[in-house]
């Protein structure tokens, strides 16, 4: 939509409104907010009206709001809508250091779901939980005063954060807890184990379970014993979100596994950031959204979520057999440093890097060892060059030094999918990153630039340049929809008595700045934005409040 479009829309609105005066309680109100375009969430066509605040919760919405003598936002010229919902965020830890979350409250989003990809914060063994903490302490020079769910909510609440913060319970991380990092079966005593850990999470606040299953050691798990921990949720409408067992060369069958769950469960499935990855699976793309339109026909509720860019990002580990991680990462790097070994693996890293499209689709996105900085943001095919080495001596020297924990960026995805996805009625806008700074710890590597710029992408790029959905419905897939998905009652919506999220921006020129290149750039377009009634984002810097809180389903 440019400026002139808006403006023509705001004018014809304008004109058919109610323009009668309403009159509230003014000694309860906060805040109102004048004259924005009102995108409601529905996905319905936007209104001008204003929005009054009263404390945490949205008042009263109309025209010409009686407000008296309270604080007021003009906001004419700007779209006014609900807070977003990033349903797949990795904003956890993080936090620890950095409570504005900058990075994720500049693109508008409020309430972030973490817990994601199977990993979430605990159920952890005592060597697991020291293992964490150290990593934190290295990284981010702070220690870590929780060791599960319950305890990460009571620290936001507690200390407050810029955003608010979900969590979905991971199922790789209650297999560790339980089971331990080995490629084995569970014992039957040890899936009810895991049963009872998935409802202590749920009964605690999480807002579904996740699987990571590409990733160890989630991965060693069957699809019986997942069905087992998924059917936990029957009943609560709450999903079962999965990063599936492949989403590359066996991504069909990786999303009849996940439906197939689904349905001997009895539960919602969320399928997290789908993709066909791999030139040679990008035909796959439909027959992926057609599997889902049909299971949705036939009764199973699924949906998807998908970040808007054609590169995913994950560990660097990842581009090794699961096998080969088979017993935790000591045992990982064991193997890569035995010759017969490290010879036997490098037959499936080929094949996988052949699928992406060559060792220059691979990018070094960070690692944990200062002293491997000099590859941060380098194509891995480029640096070997560059080096007179082998592209794959390289990736083992790298995973050996760091410990197995570098990270990448893959470039495998087409961009006809990416827009075919994000265009599609089920799908959610998600970032599947966590909230970044441009200064201190969390500047540090070179990460995915769906960390600083995902949503506003969407806005910018997607709806406003290549105009592939109407505005309204983008905005419903970051609001109202996820919301629903997630059981989060009363946010996602701007209407009397919902909770006051809210995010103004200009749909002429709201944009992402972040690059593959130079990720660490906020965004264009957002100048303001409140969490829970709060101003968090006043023209464009934040206000270093921290009004955020843990936000569980139902409540």
């Amino acid at each position: 939509m440019n400026r002139r479009r808006f403006l023509a829309s705001a004018a014809s609105v304008i004109a058919a409104s109610n323009t009668g005066v309403w009159s509230a309680p003014r000694d309860r109100l906060t805040h109102v907010l004048r004259g924005a375009l009102v995108f409601d969430g529905t996905g319905a066509p936007p209104r001008e009206v204003d929005v009054a605040i009263e404390g945490d919760r949205i008042a009263a919405v109309g025209s010409r709001l009686d407000a008296g003598n309270v604080p007021e936002t003009n906001l004419r010229g700007f779209a006014l809508a609900p807070g977003f919902i990033d349903i797949h965020g990795h904003t956890d830890l993080g936090l620890l250091v950095n409570p504005q979350a900058e990075s994720k409250v500049r693109q508008g989003v409020t309430t972030e779901v973490t817990g994601q990809d199977g990993s979430s914060i605990g159920p952890w063994t005592d060597e697991r939980h020291e293992e964490v903490q150290e990593g934190v302490r290295q990284r981010l020079g702070v220690d870590l005063p929780f060791g599960d769910i319950p305890g990460f909510f009571d620290w936001i609440d507690k200390h407050g954060a810029a955003l608010n913060v979900a969590s979905m319970v991971g199922q790789g991380t209650i297999r560790g807890y339980v089971v331990g990092p080995d490629d084995r079966q569970a014992t039957d005593e040890e899936v009810r184990w895991m049963v009872d850990e998935v409802r202590a999470a749920l009964s605690a606040g999480a807002c579904g379970l996740s699987s990571g299953l590409e990733y160890t050691p989630g991965a060693f798990a069957g699809t019986d014993e997942i069905t087992e921990l998924a059917a936990v949720l029957a009943g609560t409408g709450l999903p079962y979100a999965t990063h599936m067992r492949n989403e590359d060369d066996r991504v069909l069958a990786a999303l009849e596994e996940a439906l197939h769950i689904g349905r001997m469960a009895g539960v919602a499935v969320e399928i997290s950031h789908l993709k066909a990855q791999g030139g040679r699976n990008w035909w796959k793309a439909a027959p992926l959204l057609e599997l889902i339109d049909h299971a949705n026909g036939s009764g199973l509720d699924v949906g998807f979520d998908v970040y808007p860019y054609i590169a995913y990002s994950t560990g660097l580990a990842s581009l090794f057999p699961v096998g080969a991680r088979d017993g935790g990462t000591d045992a990982f790097v064991e193997r890569l440093q035995n010759d017969d070994v490290r010879t036997a693996l490098e037959a499936p890293v080929r094949a996988k890097i052949d699928q992406l499209g060559g060792w220059g689709n691979v990018q070094i996105s960070g690692t944990a060892s200062e002293a491997l900085s000099w590859a941060h943001g380098q194509r891995l095919g480029a640096l070997a060059a560059e080096r007179d080495e082998d592209p794959y001596a390289l990736l083992v020297h790298l995973l050996v030094e760091d410990r197995g924990r570098s990270n990448m960026v893959g470039f495998g995805m087409s961009e006809e999918n990416v827009e075919r996805q994000l265009a599609h009625p089920l799908s959610i806008i998600c970032s599947d990153g966590g909230a970044r700074a441009t200064y201190g710890p969390l500047a540090d590597d070179v990460p995915h630039p769906r960390t600083f710029g995902a949503f506003p992408r969407v806005l910018g790029h997607y709806v406003r340049e290549r105009e592939i959905m109407p505005l309204e419905a983008a905005i419903h897939k970051m609001t109202a929809l996820p919301a629903r998905r997630l059981g989060l009652t009363d946010r996602g919506i701007i209407r009397p008595g919902a909770w006051a999220d809210l995010v103004a921006f200009d749909p002429s020129a709201v944009a992402d700045r972040a690059t593959f290149e130079n990720p660490h750039q906020y965004p264009a377009g957002i100048p303001h934005l409140w969490v829970n009634g709060v101003q968090v984002l006043s023209g464009g810097e934040q206000t270093g409040a921290l009004p955020g809180r843990s936000v569980r389903p139902g409540r």
